[in-house]
């Protein structure tokens, strides 16, 4: 135990205190995006592999954040910068959580129009249980990250916070957290502008069978109308599916730079 001990107390020295504790607070900030970030914290991949790119991850930054940082050694300083970083990283991540929270809020409406919410089953990105339509929309929204890059730009998003928000200074958390309750206000809109075509389509269709309703007293409205829903809705999901690419695209990058807005409001 000694033996061990005292290799610890080497090793610590050899790397310097200062260092250990510069990775730890990169790490904290670093955490939280594979907590709540979509891809990096889907539960399709181990917590393992999770956990060694999130130390990889922390290694690559660890230069850039601690240039020119004064790491304190008091015990009750650290803690308090390690809470500091938890949130502030918190914040950043669930910026870019909550345009895939409207893309699959946008699919449950979709999916509660035309009668797809009655076959909720399991989403496997997020655990949830989600219908057809919501469940596409997530998955093509993941394939679209993957596709331009968005790992990288989350990335290279999470080094600029360590520009706008040091290490070691006291950020405006209130300020952050004000930021961040404004962003999560525009979940409902943007839900809406993703199932936006469909809604449409699917309200005329029902507009329509009220007129031949009208007209036509005798016909079985809720024998033939689910169906022509149904088949309306998937048709127009078809269609706008690749401009829905497009919209995930710029969204994306609109968002990292509405979290990087909001932490630097701190």
């Amino acid at each position: 135990m000694n033996v061990t001990q005292t290799t610890s107390q080497q090793l610590l020295a050899a790397i310097g205190i200062t260092n250990v504790v510069g990775f730890f607070l990169v790490l904290a900030r670093v955490t939280p995006l594979f907590i709540v970030a979509p891809v990096f914290s889907s539960r399709q991949l181990p917590a393992r592999a999770r956990t060694m790119v999130a130390l990889a991850f922390t290694l690559g930054l660890f230069p850039l954040a601690v240039r020119g940082q004064h790491v304190p050694d008091d015990a009750l300083e650290i803690v308090g910068l390690l809470v500091k970083e938890l949130l502030v990283g918190l914040a950043f991540a669930l910026c870019i959580a909550i345009l895939f929270a409207a893309i699959e809020a946008g699919g449950s409406l979709i999916d509660f129009m035309i009668g797809f919410s009655f076959g909720a089953s399991l989403d496997p990105m997020t655990g949830n249980n989600t219908a057809v339509i919501s469940r596409l929309y997530s998955l093509v929204a993941v394939a679209i990250f993957i596709v331009i890059n968005g790992d990288a730009w989350l990335i290279q998003g999470m080094s600029r916070t360590f520009a706008l928000v040091p290490l070691t200074s006291t950020p405006n958390i209130a300020a952050i957290g004000t930021g961040v309750v404004g962003v999560f206000t525009t979940i409902f809109a943007s839900a809406l502008e993703v199932a936006a075509p469909v809604l449409i389509a699917v309200l005329l269709t029902d507009v329509g069978f009220g007129l031949v309703t009208k007209v036509v007293p005798q016909l079985n409205v809720f024998a033939v109308g689910f169906p022509v829903k149904v088949i309306v809705g998937i048709l127009v999901v078809g269609a706008s599916l690749p401009f829905l690419g497009g919209w995930i695209a710029d969204q994306l990058q609109a968002s990292v730079a509405q979290a990087l807005r909001v932490v630097g409001m701190g």
